[in-house]
């Protein structure tokens, strides 16, 4: 029997063509970098580039952008055996302006209809996805069919498994639910009728739910943070992170512990990519076993390292700049170069 993944992300995935001219509108910018982007793809290059073994189910387009985006994945590691490609629709296309500190507007071009909403259940390998130590699902996957149906497909099969006297002799660690809230994907939009509901089903599945503010308000209801963990607990959850931005993040586990910890400081340069890196660090932190105030100390840390560099997926950190940001109290202009200059 093969050995199970740390972790499985489903989900979105694109090509982030990001200016390289910052403070500058998308209409005057001259020169853009291409990464590979798609906010839980991103998560998966995060915790791979912590030490773990993960891969990504998703679906490009049958194009020369999805060849890049495999050509991408395999250079960071990511295992892309469940990135399929779709005849009918190009692979997406993510554009963004960056005004630092806090004001990075995003242009989706996922029309008519993104390959990543195209994952049908019949193709996903539940065996792999019962097994894996980590589950990383996203609000998205949720807007629209087939990849609603995939999705809660996904979620039982690890729920209902873990409920079974044959589980896995190696118990899973999480199944966990980022919110993830992007109106634009939603019939509705931001008066979207229907994402509650999606919201309410889905974690009824998770162990872990991820979001900020605005996320919560639309899975429970609930913006004041504390009430939200609550209400997340509630839901059926037994872990709630609740990210507060400039206030840093909180969060509550059904056992009564909690951590409310401030943010890093960070001279930030693009903040899209921050909640990915987070992403990744909770998983590495929820491998490893640390307790909440260890693993939201590590990814806030993770998450300041890539709101000081341009891109993404590339910025990831490594390790020993998590553990240097963390033992500086600060990210340092040297730790948001990288390695190799990856903040320039």
């Amino acid at each position: 029997m093969p050995e199970p993944y740390d972790v499985i992300t489903m989900g979105r995935i694109g090509v982030d063509l990001y200016p390289l001219d910052i403070g500058v509108p998308l209409a005057r910018v001259e020169t853009f970098g291409k990464f590979l982007g798609g906010s839980p793809t991103n998560v998966a290059v995060a915790a791979a580039r912590l030490g773990r073994r993960t891969a990504v189910i998703t679906r490009t387009g049958r194009d020369a952008f999805g060849d890049y985006l495999h050509q991408e994945l395999q250079g960071f590691g990511v295992d892309d055996r469940w990135v399929t490609e779709v005849e009918e629709y190009p692979t997406p296309v993510t554009f963004c302006e960056i005004f630092p500190p806090d004001d990075f507007p995003l242009y989706f071009y996922r029309q008519p209809k993104a390959p990543d909403l195209e994952i049908h259940p019949p193709e996903l390998d539940l065996d792999a996805v019962r097994d894996a130590r980590i589950f990383w699902m996203t609000g998205t996957g949720l807007s629209a069919e087939p990849s609603r149906a995939a999705t809660l497909a996904a979620l039982r099969a690890r729920s209902e498994s873990a409920r079974s006297e044959n589980a896995a002799p190696e118990p899973r660690t999480a199944t966990v639910f980022d919110l993830d809230w992007r109106p634009m994907f939603w019939d509705g939009g931001d008066h979207s009728s229907v994402a509650p509901a999606r919201y309410r089903e889905a974690l009824a599945h998770a162990t872990v739910a991820v979001g900020n503010i605005d996320e919560c308000e639309i899975a429970t209801g609930e913006r004041e943070p504390h009430a939200a963990a609550r209400a997340l607990l509630a839901a059926g959850v037994e872990l709630a992170v609740v990210k507060q931005g400039p206030k840093g993040v909180l969060a509550v586990h059904r056992d009564g512990s909690t951590a409310d910890v401030p943010p890093l400081p960070v001279e930030v340069v693009n903040g899209l990519g921050a909640g990915d890196a987070f992403g990744g660090a909770l998983c590495h932190g929820l491998l490893a076993g640390w307790d909440i105030a260890r693993i939201m100390r590590y990814a806030n840390a993770a998450g300041a390292i890539v709101a000081s560099r341009i891109a993404c997926s590339s910025a990831m950190p490594f390790p020993d700049e998590v553990e240097r940001a963390l033992a500086e109290g600060a990210v340092t202009e040297s730790i948001a170069a990288g390695p190799s200059g990856a903040g320039s």
